[in-house]
């Protein structure tokens, strides 16, 4: 068993900051990779009375300033901002914060329907998070209606690239994360084939939502439950903390799920050949007209069963083509991790699309009681092609971001 932690997004020298303090300059190191537009994030000081730190970027005697986010996560304040344009490897960058207002106006929102939360970009739908349960079609057995799942996921011009409940499997919902094979107490129970009536994932509460010029997102609590004889118990809770970023060329976005039993037995996770982190594809998506690729350039009739850092599906939509890249983080449990795909034979020959991070394809993961375990991907939206060199950008953005190396503090007065 492998226990894995949420790390920070970088790595940063952290300070106490003494009252009156005006500034803090931040370097920057792009480290080993070339970087584009790349996400960095600081700890600093909670701040009496202001809400917001404000980003400026030192060019010679001159300051740019940039779109900047501070919020409170993990019990500590933290401010977001973009690396823009390229920095090549082994640069570093100086910027300076200090105490602001939150903008008025942000550019990324987040809209909340009573129902589910849509995620924007500068007004632009990137993804909907279902909070409320939803019913299956009408006459679909009620075990198939669900709650706590994303869908639709857009493209950035506005394709939907996520299928919900597809007659040939109703319980895929878009992007979704359940567990296949749950030993808890000696029984074997199936909170992935909700049909088969022995558990399932419910939503409990959104716990936040944000809104900024650096990311829209909201953090959700989900329960994994399993049906016995006497009774419907919960056995796992999970976090989700979803992000998605203002940067250009695309969508950008990040999921954590964050799982913890519930009880003082622990939860086994066996080995089985899908479980956990889920795409299905729209139904426009048939072996005629979508490819998929992963890091070590396997196509898609040799995927199945490999392991990979990112995998991408590019298919034909009504503006074009459009795809999404999904990233791995190397902290995940067995990563890299083992991929679960249909290939082009699936479906009766249609080749419908659907891609599984399954770290529990070919081993058991034990959860034990009071642990903490974490999974992290990133996922791009896009139109047009991908290619290995962009996906291997964004992995190394993700998978190693840039360092803070150091945080120097201006004093003002005492």
């Amino acid at each position: 068993m492998k226990r894995t932690i949420a790390l920070g997004v970088f790595v940063c020298l952290f300070f106490c900051l003494p009252t009156g303090a005006q500034n803090i300059t931040l370097t920057v190191s792009a480290g080993a990779y070339d970087r584009e537009n790349c996400v960095v994030s600081a700890v600093v000081p909670e701040l009496d009375g202001a809400k917001d730190w404000a980003v400026s970027e030192l060019k010679g005697k001159k300051t740019e300033k940039l779109p900047s986010q501070t919020i409170q996560e993990d019990g500590k304040t933290v401010v977001y901002w973009v690396l823009t344009g390229k920095t090549k490897a082994g640069a570093t960058r100086t910027f300076v914060a200090k105490p602001a207002k939150p903008s008025a106006k942000p550019l990324m929102t987040v809209e909340d329907t009573h129902k589910a939360l849509i995620l924007k970009n500068d007004k632009k739908n990137v993804l909907q998070y279902n909070y409320a349960h939803v019913d299956p079609p009408e006459g679909v057995d009620a075990a198939y209606g669900r709650s706590g799942f994303i869908h639709p996921a857009w493209s950035p011009a506005g394709n939907v690239l996520t299928n919900l409940s597809p007659k040939d499997h109703r319980h895929h919902f878009g992007i979704w994360n359940p567990w296949t094979r749950v030993v808890y107490a000696g029984t074997l129970y199936d909170l992935w084939n909700i049909g088969d009536k022995t558990g399932t994932v419910r939503a409990r509460n959104v716990e936040n939502t944000y809104s900024g010029n650096v990311f829209a997102g909201y953090t959700a609590g989900l329960d994994h439950y399993i049906f016995t004889p006497q009774e419907e118990k919960i056995v796992m809770n999970e976090l989700w903390k979803v992000k998605t970023w203002n940067v250009p060329g695309g969508f950008l976005w990040d999921f954590e799920s964050h799982l913890h039993p519930a009880t003082a037995l622990p939860v086994l996770l066996q080995a089985y050949r899908y479980a956990g982190f889920g795409f299905r594809a729209t139904e426009e998506w048939t072996k005629e007209n979508c490819v998929m690729v992963t890091s070590e350039e396997k196509t898609r009739q040799e995927i199945d069963g490999t392991s990979a850092r990112w995998i991408y599906i590019t298919g034909d939509t009504k503006t074009g083509r459009s795809g999404l890249l999904f990233l791995g983080h190397p902290e995940n449990h067995n990563a890299p991790e083992p991929l679960r795909i249909w290939d082009e034979n699936a479906n009766g020959g249609r080749g419908d699309a659907f891609i599984n991070f399954a770290p529990t394809k070919n081993e058991d993961w034990e959860l034990a009681p009071n642990g903490h375990y974490v999974l992290k991907y990133r996922v791009f939206s896009y139109e047009g092609e991908m290619t290995k060199e962009q996906a291997d950008r964004l992995w190394n953005d993700f998978a190693y971001p840039p360092a803070i190396k150091t945080i120097t503090f201006f004093y003002g007065h005492h």
